[in-house]
């Protein structure tokens, strides 16, 4: 892409060409007469300065290759030392009849079918690129760089690998991006860093200081950012609604700074408008940190605490009363949690409508009549491995939340055929049922659900007893059913 352009660039304009060598070389060359009869007639044309722009070298593992004029190789940039800059090549000069200047030309070959493309086709291609690739295709051509940073493709930065030398990259990044509007980045909204594992506080603070208009933030995997970091960011980015600090094992709390504590005023209320909250194997969070970020996030709408081991039921408390709006909440994992934790979170009654409480081995039936009650419309219910349920509380559930349409209650062993026609007979939208490992189903119980559930669209038996003529009858029920099975005479 963009191979004719650049060799346009070294044939027509190879004087310019040497002058983007010789910056990051550091060699004199001498110019030919003619060479300056050209620069002379040409000074306009030529008046534009070498551009900086953030090297790959910075984005991408170093063992990649570098980008030139659509090749695989980079003779135009500095060496990788410190920061690296890329060089753009000046316009090439128009013809000129002089004779020297005829003769030392080459032939103009024919334009390459993509530069023949309008510019906003070619910034809606770039948009589907990477940030790293994005630099690079920044790097072939004067057309391509003005393309490559127009405003519209940086609205997110997207950097992921265990390699990536990720603060020196938003360092050299925002700071191109700052420089329409000096030391801030309004355009900036999502930065996703997640696997980034050589992200440090460093870098979180120069998204915090940068980049006010923040929206959403990733950087699950990023194990080296810590509680101050985080508070940078919710204090300095007031519009931060998605945060997602899944297996940050520093990370127990998300509060505001103490400075920005001290400067908002009693109408703000101290709170952080953080509505989707991922700390998923943040395992260190406990009860104490939660009751922080319960009163600081009270618009959370999306709350996930998969494997935070230490919470307990008095976490879910402080939870339920800061945090009214929560439609979507797990605590898969958290051993400590029990039926009176369930009882709190049934108080978001109507609200709730994605509870996942996997392999909470302390709820029981109890629990479950409490978030049926309560909780009427339920979609989506995950207790994989919560071997207290019974066929008593698939009964409360079924007659409750007849809006049902997902329900994991895999490795339920007290689970059998009589809780599967109960929720067969109320719970006609149901689109996905995993049953894995519950050793009290037959194929008489998934029969009864083939007959009722009829848009029915994932069936999970592993390691059930059930044999090949009820699966064939659910598939004839069910045309759009995948089913998981370990029967190896059904296929």
């Amino acid at each position: 892409m963009g191979a004719n352009n650049g060799k346009q660039y070294g044939s027509e304009g190879k004087g310019s060409s040497s002058i983007s060598s010789d910056v990051s070389s550091g060699t004199d060359h001498t110019p030919t007469k003619a060479q300056k009869n050209v620069a002379t007639s040409e000074d306009s044309d030529l008046s534009m300065r070498t551009l900086s722009t953030p090297s790959p070298a910075l984005i991408c593992p170093p063992n990649l290759p570098g980008f030139q004029n659509g090749r695989g190789s980079s003779t135009s940039s500095s060496s990788i030392t410190g920061e690296t800059v890329a060089m753009v090549h000046s316009p090439p000069p128009t013809r000129l009849t002089h004779p020297l200047i005829r003769l030392a030309s080459r032939p103009q070959k024919e334009q390459a079918s993509i530069d023949r493309l309008p510019d906003q086709c070619m910034v809606h291609v770039f948009s589907f690129l990477p940030t790293n690739q994005l630099c690079r295709c920044a790097r072939v051509c004067r057309r391509w760089y003005n393309l490559a940073w127009d405003p519209r493709l940086w609205r997110t930065i997207r950097l992921t690998g265990e390699t990536i030398h990720v603060d020196r990259a938003l360092k050299v990044l925002t700071r191109r991006l700052c420089q329409d509007t000096p030391n801030v980045c309004l355009m900036l909204e999502t930065v996703t860093l997640s696997g980034c594992r050589r992200l440090t506080d460093r870098g979180l603070y120069i998204i915090a200081q940068c980049c006010p208009e923040l929206r959403r933030l990733e950087v699950s995997g990023c194990y080296n950012i810590s509680n101050e970091a985080v508070f940078d960011v919710v204090s300095l980015c007031p519009n931060l609604e998605h945060l997602d600090v899944s297996g940050c094992s520093k990370v127990t709390c998300i509060s505001l700074t103490r400075e920005a504590s001290i400067k908002l005023s009693p109408l703000h209320g101290k709170q952080i408008s953080i509505r989707y909250l991922d700390m998923t194997d943040c395992f260190v969070l406990e009860d104490a940190g939660l009751h922080t970020i319960a009163a600081h996030c009270t618009q959370l709408t999306h709350l996930y605490l998969r494997r935070c081991v230490r919470l307990t039921d008095e976490g879910l408390r402080y939870l339920m009363i800061y945090c009214p709006s929560i439609k979507e909440l797990s605590v898969s994992d958290c051993r400590f949690i029990s039926d009176f934790g369930l009882r709190e979170i049934a108080k978001l009654e109507c609200r709730l409508r994605y509870l996942s409480i996997a392999h909470c081995g302390r709820v029981t039936d109890v629990g479950i009549r409490y978030i049926a009650k309560y909780c009427s419309k339920l979609r989506y219910l995950n207790a994989r491995g919560c071997e207290g349920i019974t066929d008593h509380g698939v009964e409360y559930l079924a007659k409750n939340c007849a809006k049902l349409k997902s329900l994991d209650i895999g490795k339920c062993p007290l689970v059998s055929d009589t809780g599967l026609e109960c929720l067969a007979l109320n719970c006609f939208n149901l689109k996905r049922l995993s049953l894995k490992s519950c050793e009290s189903i037959t194929g008489q119980g998934l029969q009864i659900v083939a007959a009722n559930c009829f848009d029915l669209q994932m069936l999970n038996v592993q390691d059930c007893e059930v044999s090949v003529e009820a699966l064939r009858f659910v598939k004839r029920h069910c045309k759009r059913c995948v089913i998981e099975h370990t029967n190896p005479a059904f296929f």
